[in-house]
């Protein structure tokens, strides 16, 4: 590649250390499309004749073929896939590939296949979001009735129901896609012309290159665009937060499917055993995912030490973003499949639900809530429900079940029947602001969100 300059050969253990070529052979799609697109170019500014441009396209395509085939020979020597597939193209066609390399360095080409690289992912991420999304949705809907205890503290707090708590997911995860989405669009600028830092003195046509490859614009700043690894750096954030949001889905679920909560039961072709214990259903899914997370998060900070330090514009630390980047997308797309493929299997047990639902204690709140309403301030109805509650634990009852006499002596407000306010349907159908579990809330998300994931 630079045998003008050295007269040396690379030492052996310089080319393994420094070699990229066995992970970014990944990229080989992104580069022919880029060469060709820049082959293109060149026939308008004069450096390549149109025979030349169509022996190079061909030549190009043909080694897309070979390498899809199984066929293509990968030399570490050549250190990555750029000029392992410029070498080749020589070798095939001749001299005329050696032109191709006119008016574009290594740099600006690495910089679009990843951008290209990066822009597919996504694509193929929000697809898999939508999946998940789907699953719950539809998971939602087929335990739509079914009443469970929301838990702040993973201490019981309020009723909501289980089509409620899923959707909640659905919307971390809406949000997931609309970053991924804005990051896709940020990212989908050309950097292809800004050769090693400065651009060329044959200049292409950048917008004809951009436009073939799909780019909607062109960057302005040649070093900017050599140096920036924001895109990635955007879309692992972007990973590592729908990660995030898998770990906390999967966490419900390890706790709901223990035989303390028993609220789900998953698929047994989405468990494992145990190699000692015979009774042991294992939830390997959810685990692998909370655990999967922190590679995500390490992937994130990888990159972001990179860059931290490095003057403008490219540095060979930036060869350490690519194994990050594919690693993460490799492990989000899995993570994303196998858990729609996990919540569509998963049965809800909805009598375990309810018995849970069922406790009294869950309605504290909708007690201090009655009180506001009969003219008590909050804070005193707080105090004095709370009483009700300590009175309650210490001999050992529900908290509806303690006696006339008793919430009488608390408030003149409570000497009355209160069963209307100790009962679990009407108190989730009075929580009916938008956004609320009530039933008819539920019922609006539901059908809000169907409509939305067919489209």
């Amino acid at each position: 590649m630079w045998k003008g300059r050295f007269s040396e050969q690379t030492a052996e253990l310089v080319v393994k250390y420094t070699e990229s070529i066995s992970y970014d052979r990944r990229l080989y799609a992104y580069d022919i499309a880029g060469s060709i697109a820049h082959a293109r170019a060149q026939v308008g500014a004069g450096t390549l004749s149109q025979d030349e441009f169509e022996l190079i396209e061909a030549g190009l395509l043909s080694i897309k073929e070979s390498i899809e085939a199984g066929e293509f020979t990968w030399s570490k020597e050549l250190e990555d896939v750029h000029m392992n597939i410029e070498s080749e193209l020589t070798k095939r066609i001749g001299p005329v590939g050696a032109k191709l390399h006119a008016a574009r360095s290594r740099n600006d080409q690495v910089a679009t296949d990843t951008r290209l690289y990066t822009r597919e992912a996504c694509e193929v991420i929000l697809d898999e979001l939508k999946n998940l999304q789907t699953a719950l949705v539809e998971k939602a809907t087929e335990y739509q009735e079914v009443v469970m205890p929301g838990y702040t503290h993973l201490q019981r707090g309020q009723p909501v129901s289980m089509a409620h708590h899923l959707l909640a997911y659905v919307e971390m995860l809406e949000r997931d896609a609309q970053r991924l989405a804005q990051a896709k669009t940020r990212l989908n600028i050309s950097p292809l012309g800004s050769g090693a830092l400065a651009g060329s003195t044959i200049c292409l046509d950048r917008e004809q290159v951009a436009h073939e490859l799909g780019f909607d614009s062109v960057s302005q700043n040649s070093m900017d665009a050599i140096a920036d690894r924001d895109y990635i750096l955007e879309v692992l954030f972007d990973i590592s937060l729908i990660g995030a949001h898998l770990s906390r889905l999967s966490e419900d679920l390890i706790l709901w499917s223990s035989a303390e909560f028993g609220f789900v039961v998953l698929a047994d072709a989405h468990t494992t055993g145990s190699s000692l214990m015979p009774q042991k259903k294992n939830p390997d899914i959810a685990e692998i995912t909370r655990g999967k997370t922190g590679r995500l998060y390490g992937n994130l900070m990888a990159v972001l030490t990179a860059v931290k330090g490095l003057p403008l514009t490219y540095n060979r630390d930036l060869q350490e973003d690519k194994e990050p980047l594919f690693d993460a997308v490799d492990t989000i797309v899995m993570a994303l499949a196998v858990n729609a493929e996990q919540m569509r299997g998963m049965t809800v047990m909805k009598e375990r639900c309810l018995i849970a639902a069922s406790d009294s204690m869950l309605l504290a709140t909708d007690l201090a809530d009655y009180l506001v309403r009969e003219g008590v301030a909050f804070r005193d109805a707080h105090e004095i429900v709370g009483s009700a509650v300590a009175i309650a634990i210490e001999q050992g009852i529900e908290l509806s079940s303690l006696p006339q006499t008793t919430w009488a002596e608390l408030h003149p407000v409570l000497d009355k029947d209160l069963s209307f306010i100790f009962n679990l349907k009407a108190a989730l159908e009075a929580r009916d602001n938008p956004g609320a579990p009530a039933p008819k809330q539920v019922a609006i998300q539901l059908a809000r969100w169907q409509t939305a994931l067919s489209e």
